[in-house]
């Protein structure tokens, strides 16, 4: 059995709103404000590219500025920041660590990870959290030029890991990630919380 994980929102705290109100409280000055400027941010295709690794960081950040109308020297200490700011979710890295327990005593059972991760941010990631060693192989976006939830990224991990689709389980807080990966017949869990994530883990019998 292979066990992929999401990173963002489910090992790593992610939480634009809350980075963009700090950075831009005047622009942000409300929960919903601040909702909608971390998607004008986040979910445009030039991040996009960005996580893909085919924008670099000083372009998504002008191109950005100039879009939003927002100080660049704001932005870039915002972005240039974010790898710092990913900080481990204690609950999903003990469950995590469980798995590797079981690793250990099971033959058969693999962990992976498959994050959409700009190479800045991925590169902080490794340096820091050693617990990044406990898994088997991993892919991030910026390092391979796809992003979920294209399907060649889960495509490159099938291949690179010889992984089986019906023995692989993916878990991602986004929907339509968990879906995709699910049209290849790996199975899918959408990451609400740690105790939600461990209790759909045990019905798969792993």
């Amino acid at each position: 059995m292979n066990i992929v994980f999401d990173f963002g929102a489910v090992l790593f705290t992610w939480q634009p709103a809350q980075l963009v109100a700090t950075a831009f409280p005047q622009k942000a000055s409300n929960p919903e404000a601040a909702k909608r400027l971390a998607h004008a941010i986040f979910s445009h295709d030039d991040w996009h590219g960005y996580d893909r690794g085919t924008v670099e960081m000083a372009e998504v950040i002008r191109r950005t500025a100039l879009r939003l109308d927002l100080p660049e020297s704001e932005l870039d200490a915002l972005v240039s920041n974010i790898g710092d700011r990913l900080t481990p979710i204690e609950e999903t890295v003990s469950v995590l660590g469980q798995l590797v327990q079981r690793r250990n005593l099971q033959k058969g059972l693999r962990l992976y990870y498959l994050s959409n991760m700009p190479v800045p941010y991925a590169r902080v990631l490794e340096q820091r959290h050693s617990f990044l060693t406990w898994f088997d192989g991993g892919i991030f976006s910026g390092d391979v030029k796809h992003i979920k939830p294209d399907p060649a990224i889960y495509e490159l991990l099938e291949n690179r890991y010889a992984l089986e689709p019906a023995q692989t389980v993916f878990i991602d807080d986004l929907k339509a990630n968990v879906v995709a990966a699910q049209s290849r017949g790996w199975r899918g869990i959408h990451f609400e919380s740690a105790a939600q994530m461990s209790a759909e883990l045990k019905m798969d019998a792993i």
